[in-house]
């Protein structure tokens, strides 16, 4: 196929999928719908039907991937716009950020080591909990596998958008302020989607939660090396 077209193909068949997803999930909002879990299983069907390599597949489309960063740091401005429920609340905040950061990998790492998963599957679960810019970043400096740390973070984040609400439920977590932290500190992206869903106040605490996070990771990122390996 020409490359030029195997280009454009891969590029419509990405964004239509994933705005058809979109627009489906806001009609039914069940776990199957969600465009993190059904946009990427048509997306391999397709590709498995077309005989277009996975390679192939990246290597036309690794720009959107880009396309993340700027994304996150759009979550900055409804930050920005609430300010006074940062300010009111810095200090919980401040301290459940660096709670989960230091959670989250140790755990991560933990389990891996008791199931004896390989040092590479190890160094890129730890940091399966924070936004994919900032996971391959730190990946980088750990000696993560970068397809590895975008699978882990995908997983993570659907995971923690789906069982969010009933974890909340079983917990009689009514604040605000502890379900957006919550999301954003263990399901990223994803989980501040799902915020935003719940509420203003959820979504920005989750906004700033996960920046924060993903910012700590990444610059403890060789210290979290050698202490860990």
């Amino acid at each position: 196929m020409n490359d030029y077209i195997l280009s454009l193909v891969c590029f419509l068949a990405t964004l239509a999928l994933y705005f058809a997803n979109k627009k489906l999930y806001r009609r039914r909002r069940t776990l199957l719908l969600m465009p993190l879990v059904l946009t990427p299983m048509i997306l391999v069907l397709l590709l498995v039907v077309t005989h277009i390599s996975y390679q192939d597949y990246i290597g036309e489309t690794h720009w959107l991937l880009w396309l993340l960063g700027p994304a996150t740091i759009a979550f900055a401005v409804p930050v920005y716009e609430n300010l006074h429920i940062i300010r009111r609340h810095w200090l919980s905040l401040s301290a459940g950020v660096l709670t989960a950061v230091l959670v989250a990998v140790y755990s991560s790492v933990w389990l891996a080591r008791l199931l004896t998963l390989p040092e590479e599957v190890q160094r890129s679960l730890a940091v399966r909990s924070i936004t994919t810019p900032f996971a391959l970043e730190a990946a980088k400096q750990m000696g993560g596998q970068p397809d590895l740390v975008a699978l882990f973070v995908v997983i993570t984040g659907v995971f923690g958008m789906a069982v969010g609400d009933i974890l909340f439920l079983r917990l009689a977590v009514r604040s605000s302020l502890a379900k957006g932290a919550g999301l954003g500190a263990s399901s990223h992206g994803a989980g501040t989607a799902k915020a935003y869903e719940m509420g203003q106040e959820e979504g920005v605490v989750s906004s700033l939660v996960m920046m924060l996070a993903g910012i700590i990771t990444v610059i403890a990122a060789p210290l979290i090396g050698q202490l860990m390996w």
